[in-house]
Order: C-alpha cells, then structure tokens, then sequence
C-alpha cells in the first residue's frame, strides 16, 4: 500500500531524516562508544541501551526512506467550503446528538487522540469532498453506518499543520 502524502509532508520526511543522519546518528554512536569504554560489556546495562537507541535510530531513517520512496504524491484542490487535506471539520452525529471536530490530514500524520483523522478512515472517505450543510452516510461495513451532517469547513490553523508522528 502506496501512502498519500503531500509534497509538505514528504519536505517534513526529508528534514528529520538529515537531522537523525547528521546529529542523532553522531550522538548514538558516541553514546556507544563510552558504553563500551566502561569495560565488560556482558553486564553492561549503558552499552545495550546506547546500542538499542542507535539502532531504533536507523531504522526510523529507513522506514522514512522506504515512505518517501513509496509515496503516493497528492494535492488539494478542493474549494474553501469542501472538506479536503489541511482543513478543520466540525461534524454532527445524528444519532448521538453531538458535534465534534476533526483535522484531515494524509495518513503518516493521523492521531485520533487529537481529532487528526485521514481521508482513508470510514468518516474521512465519507465527507472528504463534501461541502458545509451536506448530510452524508458514512458506512463501517455492509450492515452498518450512520448519518453525519458537515456543520462547517475551514482551514487548519499553522501550529496544526506541522507535527509528523514517530514511534
């Protein structure tokens, strides 16, 4: 599977891959080598710790590599009022009686904690591209679904568009 990232988050992707090359990279190797400087590395808890964090460094660089590499490149085009990438989206439950807001974003940056929610969710396929005071049926398999209605649509604020997750 091809993620869909913007050119925004691939620059993002390429940043902190030089960042970890040129910096993270020189501090863990330096950690391993005084871990390994203290002598008897069988019972030496610094050196398997320093090892692990270099190693969990390069495989970061590796995953956002292979991510880039194999990136779906897209673009929004979509209007002011239609629900698209970077836009901020207040959304009416039907059934619950209740509005929530959510944040489109591709899918290396979802984070459902903070209402950060990608077009290939159930919800973000259904209202993606749709416009403020559409009522949309949002489907979770062949037998289930409901009803939500786009309240309103406006642009995601700066300090929102940043942040790419880690592990």
């Amino acid at each position: 599977m091809h993620d869909k990232l913007t050119r925004e988050d691939i620059k993002k992707m390429e940043e902190e891959i030089l960042h970890r090359k040129l910096v993270v990279r020189k501090e863990c190797l330096e950690a391993v080598k005084e871990a390994r400087a203290q002598g008897d590395l069988s019972e030496n808890f610094e050196y398997y710790a320093a090892k692990k964090e270099k190693n969990r460094n390069e495989s970061r660089i590796r995953y956002l590599e292979r991510m880039i590499r194999t990136a779906q490149v897209i673009e929004d085009k979509m209007q002011e009022d239609e629900v698209g990438l970077n836009k901020e989206v207040e959304v009416y439950f039907e059934e619950d009686d209740e509005t929530e807001i959510f944040k489109m974003v591709t899918t290396i940056r979802v984070d459902t904690m903070k209402g950060y929610i990608s077009m290939e969710s159930p919800i973000g396929k259904a209202i993606f591209g749709k416009k403020t005071g559409e009522r949309v049926f949002v489907r979770i398999n062949d037998n289930l679904g409901y009803y939500v209605q786009i309240k309103s649509v406006k642009p995601l604020a700066e300090e929102d568009k940043g942040n790419l997750l880690e592990y």
